[in-house]
């Protein structure tokens, strides 16, 4: 993973460009009082689990991505970081045998998780918002 929290965000972009898997830039919840909460344009998800479910079925489901960031601002603690952006977002929906291109606002919060080894830790996203100002 990136070492910085800037770097998160920006290589989440690239993988989600990309059609990588998604589901590792979120944090495991620890207990179930503190779910991972990720809400996209039209859905909620609650949960790790739901979360990387989620990611999969749109990993699977969406092609052709465009993720242009406009405004990136990234502010980050020892252990915490939140960001906000404008992205310009573009897929292809094969479910839906649709395309989208939509500017989009970003905002979010990542966790420093501890590493596996010596390392400075791992940031990934606890809590993730994309919204755009009109409906699908």
């Amino acid at each position: 993973m990136p070492v910085t929290a800037r770097e998160t965000v920006r290589a989440y972009y690239a993988a989600l460009r990309a059609g990588d898997p998604l589901g590792r830039f979120f944090a495991d919840a620890r207990t179930g009082d503190d779910p991972v909460v990720k809400a996209g344009i039209s859905e909620r998800l609650v949960g790790t689990d739901a979360v990387r479910e989620g990611l999969r079925t749109q990993t699977a489901t969406t092609t052709d991505w465009t993720v242009e960031s406009e405004a990136l601002r990234v502010t980050d603690r020892e252990r915490h970081a939140w960001f906000g952006d404008l992205v310009r977002l573009g897929w292809n929906d094969l479910a839906r045998d649709a395309a989208y291109d939509l500017e989009t606002r970003w905002s979010g919060t990542l966790e420093r998780r501890p590493a596996a080894s010596d390392g400075p830790g791992d940031w990934r996203f606890v809590g993730m918002h994309v919204s755009t100002a009109r409906a699908l």
